[in-house]
């Protein structure tokens, strides 16, 4: 692999980490989660999938920041909810076709989504003020 490819994918190494790790939580058998009835009250669910969209999102720009220092705040926008948001959905399309004992949620895919425009908002709001989004180079 060329060396300049492997300096600028390191920077994404923990978003793809957390994109695998979102795939496993997503395909895991409805039956190993665990249901507990307050929580389902509270939309727990629904907040929990909103928040690993809040986390992808805020590593993809952080990501796109490091390798780009000089890109454009819209084009980090653009580029994580154009992975988030489709990656969301086709999860939830996944679950509802091929994964065991889930099902598919148009309230989770919202969720989603609503995760990742938070991501956006948060990460515009704290990017020169956190010491975790600035270039450290």
């Amino acid at each position: 692999m060329d060396f300049f490819i492997q300096i600028h994918l390191k920077y994404f190494t923990p978003a793809v980490i957390w994109f695998v790790v979102i795939f496993v939580l997503c395909a895991m058998p409805g039956k190993d989660i665990p249901h507990i009835s307050f929580l389902e009250l509270l939309a727990f669910d629904k907040w929990v999938h909103a928040g690993i969209f809040f986390v992808l999102v805020l590593l993809l720009m952080r990501g796109l920041k490091f390798t780009y220092i000089r890109v454009a705040h819209l084009t980090a926008i653009i580029f994580a909810l154009t992975i988030a948001v489709p990656y969301g959905g086709l999860l939830e399309i996944m679950q509802g076709t091929f994964f065991q004992d889930r099902s598919a949620d148009l309230y989770d895919f919202i969720a989603n989504s609503f995760g990742a425009v938070c991501g956006v908002l948060v990460y515009r709001k704290f990017e020169s003020r956190l010491k975790f989004f600035r270039s450290h180079e």
